[in-house]
């Protein structure tokens, strides 16, 4: 199959339509939760950021699939608008079941370039997702809330994946319809756009009110997860990311850039000494 043609539009656009799963947040087995549990959660400072987010891609989507004149694009975009709406409506859902105190979320606007915003929007899902599936992982093999909760967020995370992939093959099929397909090209506008996402996320990390991009970066604090590294959470990141992206066709193209970048992370960090303990910590430990 080559990229670009007909037949990889068929493929991105029909795999993404025909994995599409039925269901309704307030309709899932919600877990009762204990004090400790209910203080993390409450205590976790990106529920505001996460809803916003969700929000927002729910109109953005939405709003870019009615300006596609590509039926097979249309639909596929239409059902992701819908699905990130959908996420919208669990992170509410989740906010009022548990108590979770947030002023009134201001209206959504549409923005006036909107294939441009769709696009910002797609690179950084990309990045966000990726660490997202490596926090995900860590605070379900901590246990730190019912299992339950991470039932029913694991889907979620799956429709993640489902939209970054679709959104690299929709970027590439898109650029070289319009006559912009020589490699080289295609690489520098997508660096171009990454590169504009990450900033976006450093942002996040270093913005104490949350304002930025990337609710994931900006509450991975919240977990109390003991003997975390940088190692550690960059070969989480990997190993669910690759977990998740095994369930697609090989043909698909997927993001690559921080699978690339954080291998090459992972192996260094490997090659750095670690520091052997004081005697006053060996002691005390």
């Amino acid at each position: 199959m080559k990229i670009g043609s007909e037949a990889h539009k068929e493929l991105f656009c029909k795999s993404f339509v025909e994995s599409y799963q039925e269901y309704e947040p307030h309709r899932l087995e919600w877990p009762h939760l204990d004090d400790a549990a209910l203080a993390l959660i409450r205590g976790i400072p990106f529920w505001e950021k996460a809803l916003d987010t969700e929000r927002e891609a729910g109109v953005l989507v939405n709003a870019y699939a009615k300006t596609v004149s590509d039926p097979v694009l249309r639909e596929a975009l239409s059902l992701q608008g819908r699905e990130e709406s959908r996420h919208s409506r669990l992170i509410k859902t989740l906010i009022d079941r548990y108590g979770i105190e947030m002023t009134e979320r201001p209206p959504v606007e549409v923005p006036q370039n909107i294939e441009q915003a769709f696009t910002d929007f797609g690179f950084e899902e990309c990045l966000d997702s990726f660490f997202a599936f490596g926090l995900f992982g860590l605070a379900r093999e901590a246990a730190v809330v019912p299992e339950q909760m991470f039932t029913i967020f694991d889907p979620i995370l799956d429709e993640e994946a489902r939209h970054i992939v679709f959104f690299v093959n929709w970027f590439t099929y898109l650029q070289i319809q319009r006559g912009q397909g020589f490699v080289a090209l295609r690489t520098t506008k997508t660096l171009w756009h990454y590169s504009k996402a990450l900033r976006n996320l450093v942002g996040a990390f270093s913005d104490a009110d949350t304002s930025g991009a990337g609710f994931t970066a900006t509450g991975a604090s919240s977990f109390s997860l003991d003997d975390l590294t940088p190692e550690s959470f960059i070969n989480a990141c990997l190993v669910e990311n690759k977990r998740r992206m095994s369930k697609f066709d090989h043909r698909l193209m997927q993001p690559q850039l921080m699978p690339a970048i954080t291998s090459i992370a992972s192996r260094v960090l490997r090659l750095i000494p670690k520091r052997k303990p004081t005697a006053v910590e060996s002691a005390m430990g």
